[in-house]
């Protein structure tokens, strides 16, 4: 028997890079002690294979799951940004009974807000300020607005909380102020509900 934990992202720093300075928390290789139980089913190695991408379970003619299909992956920025490259020629099966899933959030999906108009900013995340002023949340597209982790990138759940109370105060006033779209600005029919992304 193995355990192999997959990790999409790349192997973190040993210690802190430019990027990463003093007060931001530190974003550096660490192992737990659940890396270390679980390197005692991999002969002492570490269970973690860093910058893998899973594309496809594979199950048999029952449903059961007998493997993974997984493919290499690098990060490179275009554009200011950070996007994932498939490597070519390093997809590979996993043999596998049993998958557990633990995702984390590495921004928000880009097709849901390129369907509505939303830019992005540097990070990724669908641009809309949040400054405690008149138009808070709302994006580049006047009947959308975003909050949370779509728009400030991974945080803490209170401050999904906050901002999702405080982009619904802002659509409130939006929706009670009567204000009209321009002609310019008008959206497609399908794209006229609004849309509040507050995870």
């Amino acid at each position: 028997r193995q355990v192999i934990n997959l990790e999409l992202m790349p192997q973190a720093p040993g210690q802190r890079a430019p990027s990463n300075p003093w007060p931001h928390w530190p974003l550096v290789f660490r192992t737990d002690y659940g890396h270390q139980e679980a390197s005692l089913l991999n002969n002492g190695n570490d269970v973690r294979e860093y910058g893998v991408l899973t594309k496809e379970f594979v199950g048999d003619e029952n449903g059961n799951l007998v493997g993974i299909k997984v493919v290499d992956v690098r990060w490179e920025e275009v554009n200011g940004q950070m996007r994932m490259a498939e490597l070519p020629g390093s997809e590979r099966l996993i043999r596998a009974d049993l998958a557990f899933l633990a995702l984390g959030f590495t921004g928000p999906e880009h097709p849901l807000g390129e369907a509505f108009g939303v830019d992005l900013d540097r990070s990724g995340n669908f641009k809309a300020l949040y400054q405690h002023v008149q138009g808070d949340f709302r994006t580049g597209n006047p009947k959308v607005f975003a909050a949370g982790d779509c728009r400030r990138g991974q945080s803490l759940v209170v401050w999904a909380i906050r901002e999702g109370r405080d982009a619904a105060a802002a659509i409130e006033r939006f929706l009670l102020s009567g204000e009209k779209v321009g002609a310019a600005e008008e959206l497609a029919e399908v794209q006229k509900p609004f849309l509040t992304a507050a995870l």
